[in-house]
């Protein structure tokens, strides 16, 4: 059995995802295809993960890419997430990680409107609520904001107690319609770093695209889905595979089998996964080093994260498992970065870094600096370290 250690699987990091000095790209698509997805739950982290791995790359590029050429869409996916998919995508991922998600939310919103009493069937309610706003976007091409759908259709205006005490309102529809493509974020509003969406039908949005992208089956989705994740991130078990799909081991399973999938040993004695014609050894990239944003896939690609991570999982990831900024050398993390007062971007180390490394690090901060031009990046995703 072909052995992966940990060496090399920070080369491959380094390598495929763009962050290695041979290996950076130079468009948002480009980034986009190396990591498979975007995180885009916090907008800004989108624009920096771009920025971290294309020097040349711009925020009016990244724009382009979503709003103009919108090469780049933000779909609900795995694990109830939103992310950033390259266009063709969108068919792998509506059927299998999309569907998933979508069919759990319909299950416990219908629960909730039945157990608040709002109507005695809850799916017939979420279908006439759906209907409702499909309606309402049919005849808006430019599509509304949340608040004018909340308007436009009252029967979403309203607040609901779910099971678990939590309330749900009208964006838990667009939710919904999202999850299952038939709604999209269109453009936003708002700044760069921040979420003001348009929702827009999707075939306005992507307009003569949509019929080229009818989906497939849902097999089919989740074996490209691995299969793309398996180049991006591979080796990774079969667990990191279930954890980042948000499926099921035998989904899992199923796609590994179609792909032809081959099992290395990693350090530690687990098992890991590669594609049959992904089995070369990858060599150790020149030194580099990388400030990677909150949530970056590149910190989110795994559930066992020991061979980039050693021990500072608690420092940097929060008890629900989210990351919080990163500070990467050559393949691990070793500390995180946060600005000060006036927008400065300030390194925080974990450990002892070498000459080389630390400048390096303060490069990457200068640059970041300048590339923000005095914007704050909020997030409520402050890891322990950045606090």
């Amino acid at each position: 059995m072909r052995h992966v250690g940990d060496d090399e699987r920070r080369a491959r990091l380094g390598r495929r995802h763009a962050l290695g000095p041979e290996s950076e790209v130079g468009s948002p698509e480009a980034v986009t295809q190396a990591m498979t997805v975007l995180h885009s739950t916090e907008p800004a982290t989108v624009y920096l993960s771009c920025w971290a791995r294309g020097r040349s790359i711009t925020i009016d590029d990244i724009d382009r890419a979503l709003y103009e050429d919108r090469s780049l869409v933000k779909q609900l996916a795995m694990r109830r997430t939103l992310f950033v998919f390259p266009r063709e995508l969108l068919p792998a991922v509506w059927p299998s990680a999309s569907a998933r998600v979508a069919g759990t939310e319909r299950a416990r919103m219908s629960r909730d409107v039945v157990k608040s009493g709002l109507a005695a069937d809850g799916d017939d309610w979420l279908d006439r609520a759906r209907g409702e706003v499909l309606a309402l976007l049919c005849a808006a091409p430019s599509g509304y904001p949340a608040t004018a759908i909340r308007q436009g259709v009252p029967m979403i205006d309203l607040k609901v107690t779910g099971s678990s005490g939590e309330v749900w309102s009208a964006s838990r529809v667009l939710t919904h319609l999202g999850a299952t493509g038939d709604i999209m974020r269109g453009v936003n509003a708002g700044r760069w770093n921040t979420s003001r969406p348009r929702w827009t039908l999707t075939r306005h949005w992507l307009g003569e695209l949509t019929p080229a992208l009818a989906p497939g089956t849902a097999a089919a989705g989740y074996r490209e889905l691995v299969r793309r994740w398996l180049y991006t991130f591979g080796p990774g078990t079969e667990a990191d595979i279930v954890w980042w799909l948000g499926a099921t081991k035998s989904v899992v399973r199923a796609a590994l089998t179609d792909l032809d999938a081959v099992p290395v040993s990693l350090d530690g004695g687990a098992v890991g996964w590669l594609l049959a014609d992904d089995l070369e050894v990858v060599t150790t990239p020149e030194p580099w080093a990388a400030l990677l944003p909150v949530l970056d896939p590149g910190v989110m690609g795994w559930q066992g994260r020991d061979f980039y991570l050693g021990p500072h999982r608690e420092q940097i990831f929060d008890t629900r498992g989210n990351a919080g900024t990163t500070a990467w050398v050559d393949g691990r993390v070793v500390g995180c970065w946060v600005q000060d007062e006036v927008g400065a971007v300030r390194v925080r180390l974990l450990e002892a870094v070498s000459a080389r490394a630390n400048r390096a690090l303060q490069d990457e901060a200068r640059r970041l600096t300048e590339w923000l031009g005095g914007v704050s990046i909020g997030t409520v995703y402050r890891s322990a370290l950045m606090r």
